[in-house]
């Protein structure tokens, strides 16, 4: 779940197992109690999504290129899943984070809400400005969209 959450937020399987590794040593080193295994999930979340927003500002990535993702590791995907994956990392990370915890992970909006420390309305507006977002994506990029928009037109 954390690693999915660290590649959706930044689109690079390298950089996603990197956060993924801080995460889980941030865990390490707090030895934080949690109430469940709700508590815990949502805290993983929330870190992560926090190490993604921080990676995204780093001077690494705001000075350099990116890395080529050849590389996949053992974390298979099916074709559609990094298609959707890639369009969604491109989305700004408010976007990303609250769209792959509402559509992937199944969230709430009231849990989506309680791990970013948002107002329920806000969450509820990224996830609308999300949708517009990608659907101009999908639309810009996708002949099979813009062939079956056009005919509901």
């Amino acid at each position: 779940m954390v690693l999915r959450t660290a590649y959706s937020c930044c689109g690079c399987y390298a950089e996603a197992e990197d956060i993924t590794q801080d995460v889980f040593l941030y865990l390490h080193e707090k030895q934080m109690e949690f109430n469940d295994d709700e508590h815990m999930k949502a805290w993983l979340l929330k870190v992560t999504v926090n190490k993604c927003k921080n990676y995204k500002r780093s001077f690494r990535t705001s000075r350099t290129g990116e890395l080529n993702d050849d590389y996949q590791g053992s974390y298979s995907m099916d074709t559609t899943d990094v298609e959707v994956r890639e369009f969604l990392s491109s989305l700004p990370p408010k976007y990303a984070a609250v769209m792959y915890m509402h559509y992937y992970e199944e969230a709430s909006v009231e849990e989506i809400a309680k791990t970013l420390d948002k107002n329920i309305n806000t969450v509820k507006s990224l996830l609308r400005r999300g949708r517009e977002k990608l659907k101009i994506e999908l639309e810009e990029k996708s002949p099979i969209i813009q062939g079956s928009a056009r005919r509901k037109v």
